[in-house]
């Protein structure tokens, strides 16, 4: 992740959303930042300064004029140069004024006008002030100005409104951090990700399925789309958040997932067919639920295949890069090189399902990549949002 070894300055204003400000400081952290806090006065009377000096480990800035300096350095021109990221969490309507306005009255509000590093701004503050006419013309102008704005949410409010204005949790702030700080390698680019196992009906209460959680899918599209692609996500039943994706497609059968990908195919640069299609289905459904009474312990049950949706895929290639997945327990690259060639894949990600700590609903994987080159790398055991980082370095460094 970019945020690793990043210098971010957290700025802290006057409002009842204080409370989370801590808690964004504490991922930062976990994630690799280096955190410097300023606050303003009216912050300090909700959030003791001694929280974010603990969490930081540095010491926090709060008065333009500190009555005992531990430098000759001037606070606000050094911040501002210090800072790889401003964040402003929470920006109240009064500090998104001075700012949009130019004001320098306090320490934050002058670094901002020597700020030189991308800014988020993350509001919070009652409905009324949020929609108040003069609110929105600042929004716009911070906006324009290239400034980052992050939405709020609808909620009963510290005040007992009902209304927009809430602040957006320390985990999304972060995200979005995540996603401004990446590199954007992959922009311009137009990827479908398939994910998840898909679902072949029996009968009205029963289907056929598989372990795949999406997890590796899921992790690929919200990866790719940090890095700056238009990302379609065509996913079968998972249990998972859905990433901030340009199309999120939800299918159940292996057929559904067959025309998503198809209807879309011809505009992809990128096809990751991370997901688990049923190979098989039922071949016939029944309107009713089957009962077990008659058939003396056993039931037969027809199958039919599926189409073939990476083979299908790989047929109709043009100058797409086609990367597909191998779940194997035997003869694992022989008989992964095997599916690369036979679906005219790019490249291949072998999976061992046999392995305990990886694979199907683990948060970690441990894979080897096959190119069409039959260069074969094995990757250490990590987690599926690494591994797709690693994926996705490997398909930039192909292109």
């Amino acid at each position: 992740m970019d945020i690793k070894d990043k210098n971010i300055l957290l700025g802290v204003t006057g409002g009842i959303a204080c409370y989370k400000s801590p808690g964004i400081c504490s991922l930062l952290r976990k994630k690799g930042a280096n955190v410097k806090v300023v606050m303003t006065k009216a912050a300090t009377e909700f959030v003791h300064p001694l929280t974010f000096e603990t969490m930081s480990n540095n010491l926090v800035h709060i008065d333009m004029f500190p009555k005992v300096s531990t430098s000759a350095e001037v606070d606000h021109i050094e911040l501002a140069k210090w800072a790889d990221l401003i964040v402003i969490a929470p920006a109240t309507g009064n500090t998104i004024a001075k700012i949009a306005n130019g004001f320098a009255d306090n320490l934050l509000t002058s670094m901002m006008l020597a700020e030189r590093s991308p800014v988020v701004i993350v509001p919070s503050m009652n409905t009324f002030m949020l929609n108040n006419i003069s609110t929105r013309r600042n929004i716009k102008t911070l906006a324009d100005r290239g400034y980052h704005i992050l939405g709020t949410k609808t909620d009963l409010l510290a005040c007992n409104d009902v209304g927009d204005g809430k602040m957006l949790e320390p985990e999304e702030i972060v995200d979005e951090i995540d996603t401004i700080l990446r590199k954007k390698d992959l922009k311009g680019k137009k990827i479908l990700v398939t994910a998840g196992p898909t679902v072949e009906k029996i009968d009205p209460v029963r289907y056929l399925t598989n372990h795949s959680s999406g997890k590796m899918g899921y992790a690929l599209a919200e990866e790719a789309m940090k890095r700056g692609a238009e990302v379609i996500l065509v996913s079968g039943p998972t249990s998972l958040s859905i990433p901030k994706v340009k199309n999120f497609i939800r299918i159940e059968s292996t057929e559904d997932m067959y025309k998503a990908v198809m209807d879309n195919f011809e505009d992809l640069d990128i096809l990751i067919k991370a997901a688990a299609p049923a190979d098989f289905r039922p071949e016939n459904i029944s309107d009713e639920k089957i009962k077990k009474e008659g058939k003396e312990g056993k039931m037969a049950l027809t199958l039919t295949q599926n189409p073939d949706i990476a083979k299908s895929a790989g047929q109709a290639k043009a100058n797409q890069f086609i990367v597909g997945f191998a779940a194997e327990s035997e003869n694992e690259i022989e008989n992964a090189k095997k599916k690369l060639e036979n679906k005219n894949f790019d490249m291949i990600v072998l999976n061992n399902i046999k392995r305990k700590d990886a694979g199907f609903k683990s948060d970690n994987n441990q894979v080897i990549i096959i190119n069409k080159d039959n260069q074969v790398e094995e990757l250490d055991l990590m987690s599926k949002v690494d591994l797709a980082n690693e994926i996705l370095d490997r398909i930039v460094n192909r292109l």
